[in-house]
């Protein structure tokens, strides 16, 4: 049973599997994207985050805390230089896991794992967002109702051009709705007239 077994050990004894986990949190220092399998790159998500956490105040304890996790003179200078100065107004989830497909050999899944601010790619879409709706029960469909209503209503009148010469102005053209609400206006006025 596994009960209250909350790690993924990954086939590994704890020595191989800290020093796997160090190595490819590097990687991904260095070099802002490494391709894995999406069990490592989970367990590496847990393991990352609060490192890129920790980096964000930079003094000499924090700097040997990370060093004892990473052990890369290069990487923790990377990741305090750089990495913590664009990441400095996140409040966290650092990382994105992609999934790219499954591998040939041995048919495992296989995805990228990234640091968020690094893909120019995704940063360009980011700025046109698209406007979030929420999913309602019931009321949606009268509020749909009603903006369609509004938007058949609205027309667009066009001034017309100054000229020096008199021109007729076009009229604009008076929605259906509209109309018909002046046709039943004017019968009402017809009827009491005869009354």
């Amino acid at each position: 049973m596994r009960h209250g077994k909350k790690i993924n050990h990954l086939s590994r004894q704890a020595p191989h599997r800290k020093a796997m986990l160090a190595n490819m949190a590097c990687s991904l220092i260095q070099h802002k994207r490494v391709s894995t399998t999406v069990a490592k790159a989970k367990a590496l998500q847990k393991y990352i985050e609060p490192i890129i956490t920790k980096s964000k105040t930079d003094s000499t304890h924090s700097r040997r805390v990370v060093f004892s996790y990473l052990k890369s003179k290069e990487a923790v200078t990377e990741l305090f230089r750089e990495v913590s100065t664009k990441v400095m107004e996140r409040p966290g989830g650092y990382t994105r896991i992609l999934k790219t497909g499954f591998r040939l050999g041995d048919n495992a899944q296989m995805c990228f794992i990234e640091l968020v601010d690094y893909n120019e790619n995704m940063l360009k879409d980011g700025g046109a967002k698209k406007s979030s709706s929420r999913r309602r029960r019931g009321g949606a469909k009268k509020a749909t109702e009603t903006t369609t209503e509004v938007k058949a209503e609205e027309t667009v009148v066009e001034e017309p051009k100054k000229t020096d010469d008199v021109v007729e102005e076009p009229k604009a053209e008076e929605p259906k709705a509209a109309k018909e609400e002046d046709a039943t206006e004017e019968d009402k006025k017809e009827d009491e007239k005869k009354d």
